[in-house]
């Protein structure tokens, strides 16, 4: 008797033409509803966008990526933006009501892309030096 060893490995596969056009589509509607959103609450200053939006394959769910500006508010609007959830998936369901059959779940997650690459360029204008002290530049968070 002799054994076979079989080997799996897991390859995420590439976006769709269709996922990538859903989500091309929840973006620029979400970022108009989350900027009327801060400016009718009155948030003058404070400037959402939505940096990323991606789909699953079977559509049901879609990660939303924010950007917050300035930085210190984002954790706290962030919330406000989860605690809304419901109303701000039935304002996309009625901009989009021709397009998609089904609006997918909507999971948001702050960007901090921006404030990493602040850090870093404070580190290389020499205000402060990350070789010496190796936590100022945090490791990045995986979502």
């Amino acid at each position: 008797m002799r054994l076979v060893s079989i080997s799996l490995i897991f390859v995420p596969m590439e976006e769709t033409q269709r996922q990538k056009k859903i989500a091309g589509v929840i973006q620029k509607d979400l970022a108009d509803i989350l900027q009327r959103a801060a400016t009718d609450s009155g948030l003058k200053g404070t400037l959402i966008s939505v940096s990323k939006v991606s789909v699953t394959v079977d559509l049901s769910l879609a990660k939303v990526y924010v950007s917050i500006f300035p930085n210190k508010e984002g954790k706290a609007l962030l919330e406000g933006i989860k605690a809304s959830q419901v109303s701000i998936r039935h304002e996309l369901a009625q901009r989009t009501k021709h397009q998609l059959r089904r609006v997918p779940e909507l999971n948001f997650y702050l960007d901090d892309s921006l404030e990493y690459i602040d850090n870093i360029e404070k580190s290389l204008k020499g205000e402060e030096n990350p070789i010496e002290n190796r936590d100022l530049l945090e490791k990045r968070k995986k979502s």
